[in-house]
C-alpha cells in the first residue's frame, strides 16, 4: 500500500477524489443556509420552511416535513464538489489546498444568495476576508507553501479598494456588498502573485458582461438592469485561483 501511494500519479487521483467527496459532502449544507440568508436588506434572516415550520440552526438539511426547500441539493452539491475537485488539481498537495476547500462552500453560498436576491450579506463577506487571511497566514507558516501572505494581504487592501472607487463612482453598477466581497477575492488571489489578482479580476468583470449583454440580446433586461454582480466575480477569482495555482 505505501508503494502505491509513492507514485505521484495515484497520489494525485486519490487527493482529487478526496476534495471531491469532501465538496460533495459540504455542498449538501448549503441550501439550508442559502435559503435563510436570502432575504431582502431590510428582513431578518429566515426563520420558518415554506410550509411554516421553524428552522433550528444554519447547518443541516434543507428539507422540513419530508419536502425539500431552497435551492436543488443536488445541484449545489455537484457545483462545490466540481470546484473543490478543480481546486485540488490545480494546487496539489500543497498546504494552502486545505484553505481553498474551507472555502470553497463558503464561495457557493455567497453565488447562490447572490443569485437568488442580489444581496452579499455582511456576516458571509466578511467571514471569507477574516478566514482567508487567517487561514493563509497558517498555511505561510507550514513547508512546501507556493504563495506569499503579505501580498494576499495587499491583494484584499487594493481590490477591496478598488471596488470602492467603483462604488463611490456608480453606486448603482458596484453595490457595496461587492466591496466587502473583494477583500476576501483579493486576499485569495494575492496569495498567487498579482498576476492572479489581475487576471481573476479580468475574468469577472467578463463573466458579468457577457451575462449582461447575453440578457440583452434575449430581451431579459434593459441596459440599466441591475445584476447580481458577486457569482460572477466569486466565478472570475476561481479561474483566476486555477491557472496561479497551477502556475506556482
Amino acid at each position: 500500500m505505501s508503494d502505491l501511494l509513492d507514485r505521484p500519479e495515484l497520489r494525485d487521483l486519490l487527493l482529487i477524489v478526496g476534495a471531491v467527496l469532501w465538496g460533495g459532502a459540504a455542498g449538501l449544507f448549503v441550501p439550508r443556509a442559502a435559503y435563510r440568508f436570502s432575504v431582502a436588506p431590510e428582513e431578518a434572516w429566515q426563520t420558518r420552511c415554506p410550509e411554516g415550520h421553524l428552522i433550528s440552526g444554519w447547518i443541516g438539511w434543507a428539507r422540513c416535513a419530508g419536502r425539500a426547500y431552497g435551492p436543488s441539493t443536488p445541484l449545489v452539491a455537484l457545483a462545490t464538489a466540481l470546484v473543490c475537485g478543480a481546486l485540488a488539481a490545480a494546487t496539489g498537495t500543497r498546504p494552502e489546498l486545505g484553505v481553498w476547500l474551507l472555502l470553497a462552500p463558503l464561495g457557493v453560498l455567497l453565488a447562490v444568495v447572490d443569485f437568488k436576491v442580489q444581496r452579499l450579506p455582511d456576516a458571509l463577506t466578511l467571514s471569507l476576508a477574516g478566514a482567508a487571511l487567517a487561514l493563509l497566514a497558517a498555511a505561510a507558516a507550514g513547508p512546501e507553501h507556493a504563495g506569499d501572505w503579505p501580498t494576499a494581504l495587499y491583494g484584499a487592501l487594493a481590490l477591496g479598494g478598488g471596488y470602492f472607487v467603483l462604488f463611490l463612482i456608480n453606486p448603482n453598477g458596484m453595490g457595496f456588498g461587492d466591496v466587502k466581497l473583494a477583500l476576501g477575492l483579493g486576499a485569495v488571489l494575492g496569495w498567487y502573485g498579482w498576476g492572479a489578482v489581475l487576471l481573476g479580476t479580468f475574468a469577472g468583470f467578463l463573466f458579468g458582461g457577457l451575462y449582461g449583454m447575453g440578457l440583452i440580446v434575449i430581451r431579459r433586461a434593459g441596459r440599466k438592469t441591475s445584476i447580481p454582480f458577486g457569482p460572477f466575480l466569486i466565478a472570475g477569482a476561481f479561474v483566476g485561483l486555477l491557472i496561479g495555482a497551477y502556475a506556482a
